[in-house]
């Protein structure tokens, strides 16, 4: 998709990869079946396991329903009810857990240990990685040539298979990650190189909360030019220019790169680039619970 007013905006042409219009509402949909897909018979009778906040647990969930595959989600507590729910839904059986993420690999790993399922680890994966990158293939397969392609980094999945199919295809095309400031671990990875842990995130852009691994970690430096990081109220915004100017319903981790880009914004002048937004999976609840409650 694309919007006139953010052209007008920036000086350039900017093309949207809309990921939260895909099964399951996001991008980990593309990363889980691939991995899905290529597992061997006898790991498809072991079952398979893996951990995550929302929209890896629905995406892996669809992806075993579609493949009959067994499948155990752990998830945190406080997560998202409507991810929880949707998760079910799907037909994967929910482990809950502590809030953090030294909790779910621990649960995960207990699980594996007792019952020897499959781990589809939601970035650490070469083949989730490989799955992702067709968001980015697809967007230059249509819209062809591009200055610059913006992509969100959490624990580095989607940004590192964007930059591998980006680069392949468009060697010139400069790859910028963007994070929320307040989980800034790839951003202090990339400019030391040294792998850095995310401490104590706290953003609204709660797909983004988990750190770099070896293996993203890797990629992303060999293939990506820049991170950049936004505030709050920055992806607050840009997510708001979604929802009202574009009638998408983003969440605000899929709000991030564009919020990246408007940052960026001087530099995109008589130039085009491509965004890809994560995700769509927002709960709602308050939202028509407060249409419901109006006279």
């Amino acid at each position: 998709m694309t919007s006139g007013a953010l052209d007008q905006v920036t000086g350039g042409r900017v093309f949207f990869k809309c990921e939260n219009l895909q099964l399951a509402g996001a991008f980990k949909f593309r990363g889980a079946y691939n991995a899905l897909s290529l597992l061997t018979p006898r790991e498809r009778k072991r079952g398979v396991i893996t951990h995550s906040s929302g929209n890896h647990a629905q995406a892996v969930a669809l992806a075993a329903s579609m493949l009959r595959v067994k499948a155990t989600i752990v998830m945190p507590r406080d997560a998202s009810p409507v991810k929880l729910e949707a998760t079910r839904q799907y037909g994967a059986d929910v482990v809950l857990c502590g809030p953090t993420l030294e909790d779910r690999v621990q649960v995960t790993t207990d699980l594996i240990v007792r019952h020897d399922y499959v781990l589809i680890h939601p970035y650490d994966n070469a083949r989730v990685i490989a799955g992702n990158g067709t968001a980015a293939l697809e967007l230059l397969q249509e819209v062809e040539k591009l200055d610059y392609t913006f992509a969100p980094v959490g624990g580095g999945g989607l940004l590192s298979g964007t930059a591998i199919a980006t680069k392949a295809l468009c060697p010139d095309t400069v790859v910028i990650g963007v994070e929320p400031a307040n989980a800034d671990d790839a951003y202090r990875s990339f400019k030391t190189g040294k792998l850095m842990p995310s401490i104590n995130p706290t953003t609204i852009a709660d797909g983004l909360r988990t750190s770099l691994s070896e293996l993203t970690f890797g990629i992303i430096r060999k293939h990506v030019d820049d991170i950049v990081t936004v505030s709050e109220s920055e992806i607050v915004e840009a997510m708001r220019f979604l929802w009202e100017r574009m009638k998408l319903v983003v969440e605000p981790s899929g709000a991030v790169p564009l919020a990246g880009l408007l940052k960026l914004r001087g530099r995109l002048r008589n130039k085009r680039a491509g965004v890809i937004i994560s995700g769509g999976n927002v709960d709602l609840t308050r939202f028509f619970e407060q249409y419901a409650a109006s006279p």
